[in-house]
This record gives C-alpha cells, sequence and structure tokens, in this order.
C-alpha cells in the first residue's frame, strides 16, 4: 500500500461535500507532475485529504477506489481521475504549522513543492501525520 495527499480548497469542494458523497471522482488535475501521482494511485491506497488555502490542513482521510482512467473533462485525452472514497475523518485536523514544525517532515512534498495538488506521502511520515492527528495508522 502507497500513501498519498490531495489538496483541495474548502470552498470549491470540502470534507464535508467528501463524506456526503462518499465516494468521488478526482478530476480536474492538470499539473503533469500530480498527474502522473494519480496514475500510480493503486486500489486501497490511503489518502490524506487535505483543506488548502484558507485552512492549510489534513482533515481527514479517503481511500483509491478506483484507479486511474480518463478524466472526460480533458478533450486531449491526456489527464486522468482516479475515484477516492471516504475513510474518516481526522480527530484532530493537522496545520501546515505544526507540519512545518516537525523536523521529521522536512522532505514532504507538500513542503518542497506547495503548489503540488497531488503528492505521496512516504510510509514514515504517513505513520508521523497520523500520530499528530490522533488517527489509528493502517500501515
Amino acid at each position: 500500500m502507497a500513501f498519498w495527499l490531495v489538496k483541495t480548497e474548502a470552498a470549491s469542494f470540502s470534507w464535508d461535500q467528501q463524506v456526503e458523497r462518499g465516494t468521488v471522482n478526482w478530476d480536474g488535475v492538470r499539473n503533469h507532475q500530480a498527474a502522473l501521482n494519480l496514475k500510480a494511485m493503486k486500489k486501497g491506497d490511503r489518502v490524506f485529504f487535505y483543506h488548502s488555502v484558507d485552512e492549510k490542513r489534513i482533515v481527514g482521510v479517503v481511500e483509491v477506489a478506483k484507479e486511474a482512467y480518463p478524466d472526460p473533462k480533458d478533450p486531449a485525452g491526456r489527464f486522468v481521475q482516479v475515484d477516492l472514497k471516504t475513510v474518516g475523518p481526522m480527530p484532530k485536523p493537522v496545520t501546515l504549522a505544526e507540519i512545518r514544525a516537525e523536523p521529521s517532515l522536512q522532505d514532504l512534498a507538500l513542503i518542497r513543492q506547495s503548489r503540488l495538488s497531488v503528492m505521496p506521502v512516504d510510509p514514515a511520515a504517513w505513520k508521523k501525520l497520523c500520530a499528530m492527528g490522533g488517527w489509528k495508522a493502517r500501515a
């Protein structure tokens, strides 16, 4: 199992909307590196759900329910989407400030590539972030 983080603006698509829908197609990604990350996701991979812009915090955990398939909103056919299924809320949301303050997380793409919307999270960072947020990690 691999681990990931996806970013969304709460004003555009929030954790509450994710929970309400249960499973959503994660579409509209147009950055090539982020799209490659979507293509690398496998069914069952766990994903942090991160509110960017105003909140800047991990608010929940989702799981890849369907691997990459063509994004119908891309007429050129170059980009993909995945389906993400709600797993649960982060008991204590983990803020970007807390992440930046943690020495063991300094190599996290969230810090190094702040504009990237879909990024990998290594297993050690996943466990650390889960501990910081009170999530019972399955890894």
